[in-house]
């Protein structure tokens, strides 16, 4: 049935004020558990002093966190920094020398390829050298499938031993962030790399130039940790010369910037009160927790991961948006994920997977063995840019069999009887039932989702109490839960469909 399915009133506010007291009956579980345990041995490790006027110890067991505002702040910002205000310098002293304007992306070129030798030394300026020399070399036949063959076999190298612990030793040395920095400057440049390769089989008139695919893979925002705007986008926003602003555009960056430390304000504060990264990895507490405790240490941990690469990306795709570059945006929230299908974590590898593998094989989506083939091959090439391990394949194997789940289940469903009931029952009703799907479904996308967040025992543990042990009151009751959510969010998702496509009003009959 369509989105625009309508539910009255006062059952949508029945449903905000259940999710609201569930969210908060769930934070009182953690807090009592972070308050219960704040002195185990287990927590000295990551539980550490924080901000005395709040009284409490902070977690600090993701190191990423830790990491962007000590190390990152003091070197990657300032290098970010400095591509703003050259970036500004460039456009205002461009137009007086006579410097072009499709010349920008060859100056953010420049300043990237001298930031990144500056931070990352020779060695390691040489290899993406030699990695773009290479791929763009193989570009020049014009064959899909030796780009793709090359590209994942540079991948290859640098995610499996023991070729990518010899790169390593080459490249690494006493900077605290390189490390870090080689693996993710060295993945997001093969995988641009590969990027211009297939736009450059696309092209019919001649070849990109490698000066092309320089500017390209150097644009210092992107470098590091991405994301990964491909080739034919970035290409054709980079050369634009009519750099003009939209309507309170630089209002609306501003907003975003603000927001953004807001946002990081705020899980400072939560990660005073509630130790949801520590607690799961100590299974012995885990154990002695409640079903809604643990329900709520699931849910929260994927909102933190959200909320974290929402940040990241967020500061990045302001830099590149003062560049007048339309970045791709930050994933989107998992509280508003009810679908495998709109499952991601981070859009700019989603939309480059999509492009070239998920959409290229799977055309249409709505036949069933070229949809098996498609995510088939979509995560075996995302298991080699993870990382490939026992905890990536289980991830891998769980979302690739969600994703072709859901479209058996919908072409079940689309046939009679079933599609005779469902027209029978009215939009309002079918919205309900789907919405008792879609539940289960959000918790199967948490679970498949949080093991390679936190660990494989955590995510069993989890799974065994909510649907084993908590059977049947703790399960229904989270599963009510959770279809409230889905229709508030189903609203929300109805609402933007008619502000977008109004629809049309009835003429009254003469």
């Amino acid at each position: 049935m369509g989105i625009r399915a309508a539910l009255p009133r006062y059952e949508l506010y029945l449903y905000t004020a259940v999710l609201g007291g569930a969210l908060i009956w769930a934070c009182s579980w953690i807090f009592e558990a972070s308050s219960e345990n704040i002195n185990r041995k287990t927590f000295k490790g990551n539980v550490k002093p924080g901000w005395h006027y709040v009284g409490r110890k902070m977690d600090v067991a993701d190191f990423e966190w830790a990491m962007w505002f000590s190390t990152f702040r003091n070197h990657i910002l300032f290098a970010l920094t400095g591509h703003v205000i050259f970036a500004k310098i460039f456009t205002l002293v461009a137009p007086k020398v006579r410097i072009r304007v499709y010349h920008r992306s060859f100056i953010f070129g420049v300043y990237g390829s001298l930031a990144v030798l500056v931070t990352m030394g020779w060695t390691f300026m040489a290899m993406v050298l030699s990695h773009c020399f290479i791929l763009y070399s193989v570009a020049l036949v014009k064959k899909k499938w030796l780009c793709f063959a090359a590209g994942l076999s540079t991948l290859a190298s640098l995610k499996l031993e023991p070729y990518n612990s010899w790169q390593e030793t080459l490249v690494t040395g006493s900077f605290d962030l390189q490390d870090i920095l080689f693996y993710g400057g060295c993945g997001f440049s093969i995988m641009r790399c590969m990027s211009f390769g297939l736009e450059n089989c696309e092209r019919k008139d001649g070849n990109y130039t490698f000066s092309d695919l320089l500017r390209y893979n150097f644009y210092l925002p992107f470098f590091f940790f991405g994301p990964i705007m491909t080739f034919d986008r970035y290409h054709a926003q980079a050369n634009n010369v009519q750099l003009t602003r939209k309507e309170r555009e630089m209002w609306n960056i501003t907003t975003k910037a603000v927001l953004h430390l807001g946002i990081i304000l705020l899980v400072d504060v939560c990660f005073h009160f509630l130790y949801i990264l520590t607690i799961p990895g100590d299974i012995k507490l885990v154990v002695k927790l409640s079903d809604w405790c643990l329900a709520g240490l699931a849910y929260s941990n994927l909102v933190y991961d959200w909320v974290k690469s929402a940040v990241m990306f967020g500061v990045i795709n302001t830099v590149a948006t003062l560049d007048h570059l339309d970045p791709p945006q930050p994933p989107k929230c998992i509280t508003m994920l009810y679908v495998f299908a709109e499952t991601h974590f981070d859009r700019g590898i989603n939309d480059w997977l999509c492009k070239y593998v998920y959409d290229y094989i799977g055309e249409d989506h709505t036949k069933i063995f070229k949809e098996l083939l498609a995510t088939i091959c979509t995560f075996t090439i995302t298991t080699l840019w993870l990382g490939p391990c026992e905890l990536v394949y289980i991830w891998s194997f769980f979302n690739c069999f969600g994703l072709n789940f859901e479209l058996w289940v919908a072409k079940l469903f689309s046939l009679p009887p079933f599609s005779t009931l469902e027209r029978a029952m009215g939009e309002a009703m079918s919205r309900r039932i789907r919405g008792l799907f879609n539940a289960a479904n959000f918790w199967a996308i948490v679970l498949y989702n949080v093991l390679s967040l936190n660990s494989l025992d955590f995510a069993k543990m989890v799974a065994r109490r909510l649907i084993f042990k908590g059977f049947p009151l703790s399960t229904l009751s989270v599963l009510l839960v959770t279809y409230c959510g889905v229709q508030l969010v189903k609203e929300r998702e109805r609402q933007q469909a008619l502000k977008d496509e109004p629809e049309p009003v009835k003429e009254k009959a003469e």
